[in-house]
């Protein structure tokens, strides 16, 4: 059975070079989050003040909590990737990449 998410995915261009540079289980992993991101995009937490409109999605890897950033379009049903990592500085990085 194929089964297509209701929400379609995309990448910023950041979000895609920083993927590429993790090992084949931690982008398994990511792909899975991603998936369950389209399929509900309200299952992030809605970030305010300066990162009003992303949202952010948490999972474990290992012992390691990782962090998932993106921003929902309901209008074309899409999602869009915006970061990924730890969460040593991920909230400073993003607001920098955000500006």
């Amino acid at each position: 059975m194929n089964f297509s998410p209701p929400y379609g995915q995309k990448a910023y261009p950041r979000y895609n070079h920083t993927k590429k540079k993790f090992p084949p289980l931690f982008r398994k992993k990511l792909n899975e989050a991603e998936d369950e991101i389209a399929i509900n995009p309200f299952i992030g937490k809605e970030k305010t003040g300066s990162l009003k409109g992303i949202r952010v999605y948490k999972f474990k890897l290992f012992d390691q909590k990782i962090l998932l950033a993106y921003q929902m379009d309901s209008h074309r049903k899409a999602v869009m990737f915006v970061a990924v990592g730890g969460h040593e500085n991920f909230y400073r990085d993003l607001k920098r990449y955000s500006r």
